[in-house]
């Protein structure tokens, strides 16, 4: 028999699933726009969006067409055949972007698996090391947690692969000591989401992609989180001033379906060969006519600049609430709809207390980096339901 209720369903849920999850005690159900409902008919306002996945909201009508459209027609042959859908997102992808080449897979992990490949490859096989950052979060198989720069994503999965290495966050002068011969890309994120909603300075990418220039490397930018649409452009680098030489994306790229890509230029692309690289679902027909839905969407006339309006209005009101509980709250960082409320050493204590009060009130937001509430509303947010969560927020910032 089917439990209709949340305990029910985590109940039977616990039984079967390893454990590799802290969940909150309520079974998502339906999801519309920014509101989500679980089983026993509680609304949520969600400014999580899947952690940055659901950028057109829950079930957008455009999005949900195109899959039931697609689900009709072709859901999967394999990549030793071509599809209309892939081919159709790949040109929107390069259309849109520096890049013109573009690899299909199913996931942020993936995207970034094959980036580092590629930069490897590239290398020659002589020149493999990659920097990435302190902070960063890159994903969750080997060699991406060996890339991310938090040792609590490696406790107990040594030894790590070998040629990765992090560089103090912010800092040039160190980054470039560690630079060697065997050295072939520079790895990072414009925005750290995981490591606390920290964006890096202008003139350190900036720095970054001179380094790159200077020593032959290629500058990866990880924007699965920052990409589509999520800091007011369609991607981040294009507000930046820098240009990357390989880029990925994933998260907000299906609004909710599994997929990621690998963007770069047909020079760097050449490395890889038939045979090299490859992914089964990569660029599934499905998940890719949802990609091409979303995209279509995003790039309608006014779609962006309204993002990075009401990323504006966001960060003011959270730098109001921050005025306003200067115990808990030191300010706000971010970029357009990813923006972050910063502790202070008295708020970080309670950071996890504030985000389960907040799911208690219907609304969705999580911790980060353990310095940070995060705020990740899907991009079609309105101003009113801004409003509404900063209202929750100031009740239980005044309840701490």
């Amino acid at each position: 028999m089917m439990g209709n209720t949340n305990n029910e369903i985590a109940a039977r849920s616990d039984q079967v699933f390893i454990g590799t999850y802290s969940r909150y005690p309520a079974a998502m159900v339906k999801g519309a726009g920014c509101r989500l409902t679980d089983a026993e008919g509680k609304e949520y306002l969600d400014f999580l969006a899947g952690i940055a996945v659901c950028g057109l909201g829950h079930c957008h009508p455009a999005v949900t067409a195109a899959i039931c459209h697609q689900a009709g027609e072709l859901v999967h042959v394999s990549n030793l055949y071509y599809t209309e859908p892939q081919t159709e997102l790949a040109e929107l992808l390069t259309a849109h972007s520096f890049a013109d080449r573009v690899f299909l897979a199913n996931s942020g992990a993936e995207a970034n698996e094959a980036a580092i490949k590629l930069a490897r490859i590239w290398g020659g096989g002589e020149r493999y090391g990659i920097i990435s950052l302190t902070g960063s979060f890159h994903g969750r198989t080997l060699a991406t947690v060996a890339a991310t720069g938090q040792a609590k994503f490696q406790k107990g999965f040594e030894p790590m692969p070998e040629g990765f290495s992090h560089a103090p966050f912010g800092n040039l002068v160190v980054l470039d000591a560690m630079i060697t011969d065997q050295t072939c890309a520079i790895l990072c994120e414009p925005l750290q989401g995981e490591g606390g909603v920290r964006p890096l300075d202008r003139e350190y990418l900036q720095g970054l992609r001179a380094l790159c220039d200077k020593h032959e490397l290629l500058l990866i930018f990880d924007e699965i989180q920052t990409g589509m649409g999520r800091t007011g452009t369609l991607f981040a680098y294009e507000q930046l001033g820098v240009v990357p030489d390989i880029m990925t994306l994933a998260k907000a790229l299906g609004n909710g379906l599994p997929i990621g890509a690998m963007l770069t230029r047909k020079g760097i692309a050449a490395a890889f060969t038939p045979g090299t690289h490859g992914s089964t679902f990569g660029g599934n027909p499905v998940a890719s006519a949802a990609a091409v839905a979303t995209m279509k969407v995003m790039l309608a006339d006014g779609f962006l600049t309204e993002v990075r309006a009401k990323g504006n209005y966001l960060h003011e009101q959270l730098q109001v609430l921050a005025a306003r509980f200067p115990t808990l709250a030191a300010g706000a960082r971010g970029l357009g709809l990813i923006q972050g409320l910063v502790l202070t050493e008295a708020g970080v204590e309670k950071g996890g207390l504030i985000v389960t009060r907040m799911f208690e009130k219907g609304c969705l937001i999580n911790f980060a980096g353990n310095v940070a509430l995060r705020f990740l509303p899907p991009l079609i947010v309105s101003r009113e339901e801004i409003d509404q969560m900063i209202q929750l927020l100031t009740e239980v910032l005044g309840e701490m």
